[in-house]
């Protein structure tokens, strides 16, 4: 039967005879990939559920992650959904999203729909829709946002607009440094 591994070779007929068998065959990796494998060619509810759950989230787009202890220096990020950073970006950047965890940095400007902060954002910030500023995080700089959510312990210092271009801003406040 090693001859006839469906992983190798063209598979056969006899493929469909082999869930029905009530004991495991000596490679069990092999059983269960063929068995796994003849229940969703047979079931349709397994395929047909599967995007349901998975389209309202639009992590499909492109995303970036600039991983732990590494340094991303002197670029411009553009056409990212999502920018997730676990190390040190200093770039320009115009994305959807960006998630800054608590060892990462960025330092520059963004131009983003939503921020996630975590780390340390240090530069100008325009966030069109929601800045959010977690316990760990700390963000100075020139800040625009329309929307804010700072929890406790969170740290925000430096020029601070409601809203996201100049002309719409309402109003501003100027914080001192910490």
């Amino acid at each position: 039967m090693a001859s006839q591994s469906p992983f190798f070779g063209k598979r056969t007929s006899d493929v469909d005879t082999l869930p029905s068998r009530t004991t495991p065959l000596s490679g069990s990796s092999t059983g269960s990939s063929v068995s796994s494998s003849h229940s969703l060619n047979s079931g349709a509810s397994p395929l047909t559920t599967a995007p349901a759950a998975t389209a309202p989230i639009k992590e499909g787009g492109s995303k970036l992650t600039v991983g732990p202890n590494i340094k991303l220096k002197g670029v411009e990020i553009t056409d990212c959904d999502t920018l997730v950073v676990e190390g040190t970006v200093e770039a320009t950047m115009d994305s959807r999203v960006i998630q800054i965890s608590e060892q990462g940095a960025f330092k520059g400007s963004a131009d983003i729909d939503i921020a996630e902060i975590r780390g340390m954002f240090d530069g100008n910030l325009t966030v069109r829709d929601k800045l959010v500023i977690h316990s760990t995080g700390k963000v100075t700089g020139k800040i625009r946002y329309g929307k804010i959510v700072i929890e406790e312990g969170g740290q925000l210092s430096g020029e601070i607009s409601f809203g996201t271009s100049p002309a719409s801003a309402i109003k501003t406040t100027q914080l001192p440094e910490a």
